[in-house]
Formats: C-alpha cells, structure tokens, sequence
C-alpha cells in the first residue's frame, strides 16, 4: 500500500500541478487574465445569481389561451374552406376544445368532409418525422352537424412546437438587451428557465419577456362614433379595442388584419426629425411592403391603427400613400420604452402568452455582501479546522492539512474546469467538505494508531491503517453520494449549486485522504524512518475507553421516542414556518438608502395596498429589512402584481438587494420534489447498505437516519426558522453525514462480529463504538467547527440552512452511538450465547 513507482507519484504530482494551474485564474482579476497570453489558462468559476447579482424568471406558456389561438384558427380555416368549396352552413362555432359547424344542404355533407378532411390529417412531429399524431378528431353527433375536438396528444403537439419557438423569440429578446452571458432553456413541457447575471433592472426584463408582442396594422372604422359602438354593438366585423394611455382611449378598429409583425424585418429607436421625440422606425418585407402600399393608396385620408397585444399604440391618418415599406410609430414614447418596443419588435411575437411563474433576483450589492461573507466563513472554517487537525495528530495533521489545501484547490479546479455554477450554498458546501475531508484522514489515522498499539510496527501499522480504512471511507462517501445525486436531480438554482460542490467534494476527498495523503506519508517514512508515531498535542480519547453505552440503551430510546412524538406533534399543531418556496407567495429585501430602516411606516403603506397578509421585520443590520406577502389567490400574474405595488411604493427609500416570488404552481412542485427527494435518498441508501451488510444493518441505519430527520422537522417547529429549498438541501446532506457516522460504526461491528464468534452483542457494540470513538468524536468537532464559521460569520442568506446543518451533525453523531447501534440487538442480529461462551477481559471480548 505505501509502494508508489515512480511514474505513479509523477502522475500523482502532476494531477496536483494542473489542479492548481486550474484553479488559479480564481485567485487573478479578469482585467488582469486578459493580458496574459493566450496559452495560460483562464477559466474562472462562474458566479451563480445570488453572488453576483441577476434574475431568474421562470416562464409558463398559457395553454388556455393557445388552445384558444388554435380554435380561432381552426374557425378561420373551416370558413374559409367551406366557402372555397361553396357549401352553405351556419352555427359556425367554438368553445373549450371544440369547434362545430352545421351543414344547410344534407346533400352536401360528404362533400363538406372531403374539404375538411385536411384538419383530421395526421400531423408530422418529432425528430425527423420519426411519428404522427392526429391534431383533430372529428364525429358528426346529428346529421349534418361536424364536430371537431381538439385531442391531448394535439394540444401537446402545439405546445411543444411553441415553447420551441418562445425559446428562440425569449433568447433574441434577452441578448438585445446587451447583457452577458444569459441563460435560456427549455424546462419540461410548458416552461422557460431564463438567467440574467448582473442584471441592473429586472423589472424592465419581466416587462420584456412578459408582452407577447403581437403587432398588427388594422383600418379604424369610421361608419359609427365608437361611443354608439359601446353602447349599442360594433358593427360585423369590426372590435372596439383602447389605447395605452391613462385613462385609456377607445377605438373601432375592422378585424381584418392589413399587415402583421410577421412582416417586419427591422425596427429600431430614433428621434422624430420635426418634434425631436423618440419613435420607432420599421421596415417591412417585400411582402408586408406591397401589401402596406395597396392599403395606405386605397385609404388615404383615413384613420389606420398600429395595435400592440390588442391595444392601439397609435391610429394616425394616411395623408399619402406609404410605398417605401418603410414607417414610424409614434405613441409618446420615453427613449427606453422606445428601444424596448424596437426589441420586442425585432425579436419577433410570441406564439402565445408567457407567466412569470417564479422569480429570484438578488441585488449586486447583496451578491458582493454573500461574496465576501462567504471568503470569511471559509477562511476562518479552514484556519479552525486546520489548527484543530494539528493539535489532534501532530506531524500526520500537518500532512492532511497539506491534502487539504489540494483538497479544496481540486475542488476550485474542477468547478472551473466543468464550467459549474459556484453559488453561496456551494460556499457552504466547500467549507463543509473541509469539515468532512478530514474524516477520511481521521478514519486512517486512528486506524494507524489502533494497529500501532496492538504492536505493529510503524511502517506495518501505516500500511494496514490505510488498507482497513479503504472500505470504510468507500461505503461512508456512497452513502453521502447518494443523497447528493438525489440532490441533485430535484434541486434547482442554489441548491443545485450546493449539489454540485459538495459531490465534487465527495470525490476529490476520497483522492486526496486516500492516495496524495498516503503519498505524502510514504515520502516521509522513506526520508525520516520513524521510530514511531509524531505524537499529538492533544489527545481527545485516551486509549482503551471503555464506556459502557448499551448499558443506557433504553433510557436513550425512551429519549429519542419521547422526542420523535413531541416532533411530530408539533409538526401537526404548529405552522413550520414555511417559506415561499413551499407556500408560494414573495420575500422582498430592501435596504434604507440613508440611514436605519422604519419597519412601521413600511408596515403602515404596505397594509394599504389590499395584497393580503403582510410581515415586516428587521434582517440582519438596521438598515436592512425583509419583507414577507403571503400567496395570492389570484394566482401567478397576482404574484407579480405584488411586486409591482411594493416596488412602487418602496423604491424611493429603498433599494431592492433581494426578491423571490413563487407561484402557486411551483410551490405545490417544490414540495411534492422536496418528499420525493427524500423517500428517493432513503431508498437508495437502503439498498446499498443491504447490499454491502445485512438487513438488520440496513433498516437500523434508515430508522437511525428517520429518527434524524424527525429531530431536524422538530428543530424547524420549535426555533420558528424558515423552512425552504435549502432546508431540504440541509435535511438530506444530514441523512448523507448521519449515514457517514452509522457506516463507520457497522463497519467496525461486523469487523468485530467476524473476529469474536461467540461474544455477547451488547459487548461487541461497546466494543465497536469504542475503538470508533476518537474517529466520531474528532470528525464531529471539525465539521461542527467548519458549520460555526459558516453560522456566524457566512450572512443571513444561508443561515437557516447551516444552523439546521449544525443541529443535524449533533444529533447524527448521537443516533449513530446510542439509536443505530442498539437497533441491531433488537433485531437480534447475533443470538445471546450460552454460559460456557468466552468472557470480556478488562472489559474487551476476547477473539476466538
């Protein structure tokens, strides 16, 4: 085990060189990378939303009103059919999904279906045309009457063809906008996912994205005032539609359309040359060109109107023919509303309506504040967890603390490397692997001191501490891997980010503890050739404790049991305090733009804006404060109405560092993945502990991790904490360490169950947590002492979640020793023995 070749050692040094080299541009400004040649490396981990400031919006297409573009179509298409045919008919109609017609002529309905019969026509779809479906079915329910319905597998045909085409129309809007690097993607079925870093103004962003952008010119009718057309009825074919100005103007406006958006090949903000106001110049096609001249030749002297989402932008008269294909629109622009008309208008309309049903916006100001909380928490968990490993193994610390320092640079590198997201719970999953890193090291050293006091020699006991801790380490890490993938996968933004540190953590862990660690101490043992161990400082766990902890086993399952009731009791009488991710609703947080921050008159404008349930309270220092508006019945478009109210009423004061807004939709999601995610880890964790033990093992280390999970949902009731995505990050990164801790002590009781045969289980148990004690308790301190940095020192955003984290890391150390254990007497994993089986000497088995 302590053998490397030389080209193994030089592989390994040259994996710690490219980690560092990749890990360095970190440690450079941009300003400065950019005038270094070309060769050097210069990937920097990107910054998530919530360290850099930015939005994440996540968009729904309306189905209704697609559904509803598609009927209207479909009449269109049927009226038009039938008359090109000349077949008479009437009751022409539509409603939900189906359109109807009746056939006047019975004769004629055979010839009706065979205009028709292009609507029930399979439709080409997926890759290729790798399949068909059917759009419309098609029955006659009474003769002459043909129905058409419009079917599942045709709704779902329309909106995935328009959420490919919102995709690209929300891509061509977002990069007009001149911002860095965003973000858009599909997101399931129905939704757009769309990340905008650094973005300044997220308000005008929502605008932008929100408007479908349906741009038509239309004639306005002049045969009747509109007033008498309100009052009484529009003539056929013609609509009453207003304007956007307060209070808004009504117009006659004819249906038929002359040209429409799709027309449009350019648009862009400028200045009106006579008044010097900004309007919008446009350039149609050659097509929308011919058919604009024949319309404005045909009506000149008449009123025509520029309509946007069916409201009327302008309706200026045709003093002349327009034949250039060229235009303005004036409409009492502002230069910004200007140009974002022009982008909406280059970038195209959408299919059909997009919700914001989520929002996450975080400040500039507060991302340099999580920033640079973030650098202190680390800095000071490292310096804690680095003096700590000193002071417990000496020389042997000093050399894990060089692993360490691989450790996280390897870390850094890869994230680089792969382009990750580095976000502030992924800052709480780096200085958390730097609390947990170490206990690989811990398992090897202790493992080393054990064999070294059953007489080995040095170098025997360096070689069989590392081959012995392999297994454990291995089944520890999987454990922990398997709630992250699972993570992972239901995650979303931060806690996806967290997912993705702490797993990468996991894996370079098991490289640095187990092969660099090893390198470093076999270059040791070759320079220094010990005599013996480096002593500690420092002892924690005297050699040969014996505490007897089977002998409380029952006073601690009646603790537990007692504990696990009042924690689900609670949970059914008092409201956890959930947050928005599961309640849906919106947290703003706002800062005072000069000095502390007036909770009441907040308070006082808020209750005055009719949005529901209100809480104001102070967040951190004086000038900070959050703001908590419960879930509107209304609905998504409610949820942003919200925000619209407070930002108006608040913005003079404050300044916006932080807004999340979850629909109802997703919150009901949020929870639903957050019960899945867990029942998932369970399982797996279930099965892999089955597979690599017993069962007893297996059930004893899921009841031992429910009993954790139940204590932490307690910890949640009792302290009022906000309960949140990053809570569930919490609880299953608990399930991952508690499992860590439960395998380390089954790894040493089937150890022991193999080498004393005919020992009485209690003694076996007592015996395994004992020689695991020193591991236990030093992994446990140096992961409390990492969480503390992070609680104390890593800001109010990440809070919540690292104290629930420090809660869990107490309680999974405690079921590990007094509920895991134990468990596997009462399933009664060995048979107590006879009388004439060996006795404990000095209160240790003795091996058969």
């Amino acid at each position: 085990m302590l053998y490397f070749s030389r080209w193994k050692a030089i592989l390994i040094w040259l994996a710690v060189a490219v980690t560092f080299i990749l890990a360095a541009p970190n440690l450079i400004p941009a300003d400065t990378l950019a005038k270094l040649p070309s060769w050097v490396p210069k990937k920097q981990m990107t910054l998530g939303l919530d360290l850099q400031g930015g939005s994440h919006i996540l968009l729904q297409i309306d189905q209704n009103d697609l559904i509803k573009d598609r009927l209207e179509a479909s009449r269109d298409e049927i009226r038009t059919l039938l008359r090109d045919a000349k077949i008479g008919y009437t009751g022409l109609s539509g409603s939900g999904r189906v359109v109807q017609v009746r056939v006047r002529d019975a004769s004629q309905v055979d010839a009706a279906k065979e205009a028709l019969k292009g609507l029930i026509a399979p439709v080409t779809s997926g890759l290729f045309g790798g399949g068909t479906i059917t759009e419309w079915n098609q029955d006659e329910p009474e003769p002459g009457l043909l129905r058409f319905t419009m079917t599942d597998a045709g709704i779902k045909y329309r909106s995935s063809t328009a959420l490919s085409q919102s995709i690209e129309v929300v891509d061509r809007r977002v990069n007009e906008l001149g911002t860095t690097e965003p973000i858009v993607q599909r997101q399931g079925d129905d939704r757009i996912v769309v990340q905008v870093p650094g973005l300044q103004d997220p308000q005008r962003l929502k605008e932008i994205l929100g408007q479908t952008a349906k741009l038509t010119f239309q004639m306005v009718d002049q045969t009747m005032p509109v007033q008498e057309a309100i009052n009484g009825r529009p003539p056929a074919g013609s609509s009453v539609l207003y304007s956007k100005d307060d209070p808004p103007v009504p117009y006659l406006i004819e249906n038929r359309v002359i040209v429409s958006g799709e027309n449009l090949v350019d648009a862009q903000a400028t200045f009106n040359s006579q008044n010097n106001e900004p309007v919008v110049s446009f350039r149609f096609d050659s097509k929308g060109a011919t058919r604009f001249g024949q319309a404005t030749q045909q009506n000149v002297g008449k009123l025509f109107a520029i309509i946007l989402d069916n409201q009327v932008i302008s309706a200026p008269q045709i003093r002349e023919p327009i034949l250039g294909g060229t235009g303005q629109i004036s409409g009492n622009f502002t230069a910004q509303s200007a140009n974002d008309l022009a982008v909406l208008l280059r970038a195209g309309a959408l299919p059909a309506t997009l919700t914001v049903v989520e929002e996450r916006t975080v400040g500039p100001g507060l991302g340099q504040d999580s920033i640079q909380a973030g650098k202190i928490a680390g800095i000071i968990g490292s310096i804690l967890v680095v003096g700590f490993m000193f002071v417990a193994y000496g020389f042997l610390g000093f050399l894990a603390n060089v692993a360490l320092v691989v450790h996280v640079a390897m870390i850094v590198g890869l994230l680089s490397l792969l382009g990750a997201t580095l976000t502030m719970p992924g800052i709480a999953g780096i200085v958390l692997t730097i609390g947990m890193a170490v206990d690989s090291n811990v398992l090897i050293y202790e493992r080393i001191r054990e064999e070294r006091r059953q007489g080995r020699s040095v170098i025997q006991a360096i070689d069989t501490g590392f081959s012995k801790a392999l297994a454990t380490i291995v089944d520890s890490n999987v454990t922990s891997f398997i709630a992250t993938v699972v993570l992972f996968w239901l995650g979303s933004g931060p806690v996806k980010g967290f997912a993705v540190t702490f797993a990468i953590g996991i894996l370079t862990t098991v490289f640095t503890a187990f092969t660099f660690t090893r390198l470093l101490v076999s270059i040791w043992l070759r320079r220094a050739k010990p005599k013996e161990l480096p002593r500690a400082p420092v002892t924690f766990v005297p050699p040969g404790t014996n505490i007897p902890f089977m002998g409380v086993r029952r006073w601690t399952f009646a603790l537990s049991t007692f504990l696990s009731i009042m924690s689900v009791v609670l949970f059914m009488t008092v409201d956890i305090n959930y947050g928005v991710d599961f309640k849906g609703g919106s947290t703003i947080e706002v800062q005072s733009k000069s000095g502390p921050a007036d909770i009441a008159d907040i308070r006082g404008k808020l209750s005055e804006l009719n949005i529901g349930d209100v809480q104001v309270q102070q967040f951190g220092s004086p000038t900070d404060v959050l703001i908590r508006v419960a879930a509107q019945e209304e609905g998504d478009n409610a949820e942003q109405s919200v925000i619209d109210k407070v930002r108006a009423e608040l913005q003079d004061k404050y300044d916006f560092r932080r807004v999340e807004v979850v629909g109802p939709t997703v919150s009901s999601e949020l929870a639903t993945q957050g019960t899945i995610g867990m029942l998932v880890a369970l399982v797996g964790i279930l099965i892999y502990v089955w597979f690599r033990f017993e069962w007893q093992f297996a059930v004893g280390a899921i009841v031992a991790t429910v009993h954790d999970i139940v204590m932490t949902i307690g910890f949640f009731c009792v302290t009022g904490i906000e309960f949140n995505q990053s809570s569930i990050a919490a609880i299953l990164t608990i399930i991952g360490y508690s499992l860590n801790d439960t395998i380390v002590v089954y790894d040493r009781v089937r150890e022991d169950l193999r080498k004393y045969k005919r020992t009485p289980m209690p003694q076996i148990l007592n015996t395994a947590i004992n020689e695991t004690l020193s591991r236990t308790t030093l992994t446990a301190v140096t992961t409390i002492l990492a969480l503390l940095a992070l609680v104390l020192f890593g800001g109010e955003v990440i809070r919540s979640f690292t104290l629930a984290m420090l809660f869990g890391v107490v309680f999974g150390t405690y079921s590990s020793i007094f509920i895991a254990a134990p468990l596997l007497i009462l399933f009664k994993l060995r048979q107590a023995p006879d009388a004439s089986e060996e006795k404990p000497v000095n209160g240790k088995p003795v091996a058969t």
